[in-house]
């Protein structure tokens, strides 16, 4: 989302905060980002997700980068992290070729792609071999429904292993819809 006063984006930091390993604290995070100068600071769940607004900017380096640079000097470790607009993120819901209604939001997945994948990227995934588990690419996003969960599918590594290796993190569909309402809310 755009505005007069910047344009509000959500960071999908991927890689922290699991199994105690790479540790980000969610308001050190919001602290380190509130220093860059961007507003509206606010984090949701332990994952690394963030909202905030970057006012608009002359030269430099783009916010995804900046960010990144600043969670490494703060933290001594690279972070990955995924930008996307309030504008993008809804549209991302807008696409779901699932009936994200009717499903439980545990178990439909977002895989957020820095890259954008060429068409035929993941043509050489055999989707039946990993039914009932099913996914759907669109743009920077991946769709992943795991009617039976994602603890024991085999469809994530299949889809990791693809090559080229592209830069991606996952959220379930209930924080990717809150991560929506977010970006609309006033801070």
């Amino acid at each position: 989302m755009t505005t007069g006063t910047g344009t509000t984006y959500v960071a999908l930091l991927r890689g922290i905060n699991v199994g105690g390993r790479r540790k980000v604290p969610m308001a050190e995070l919001r602290e380190l980002i509130d220093g860059l100068g961007w507003t509206g600071v606010r984090t949701h769940l332990q994952s690394g997700n963030a909202v905030f607004t970057v006012p608009p900017e002359g030269s430099g380096p783009p916010p995804r980068e900046r960010l990144e640079r600043a969670i490494a000097d703060h933290f001594g470790f690279d972070v990955p992290c995924l930008l996307r607009t309030g504008r993008e993120l809804r549209d991302v819901v807008s696409a779901c070729p699932f009936p994200a209604a009717d499903l439980d939001p545990a178990k439909l997945l977002v895989l957020f792609v820095e890259e954008t994948p060429a068409a035929g990227h993941f043509a050489g995934v055999d989707a039946a071999a990993y039914a009932p588990d099913e996914f759907r690419h669109i743009g920077r996003a991946v769709y992943c429904w795991f009617p039976d969960g994602m603890g024991r599918s085999r469809l994530p590594a299949a889809l990791e292993a693809v090559r080229p290796k592209l830069t991606a993190t996952g959220r379930n569909w209930r924080t990717v819809t809150k991560l929506v309402e977010m970006t609309e809310q006033p801070a």
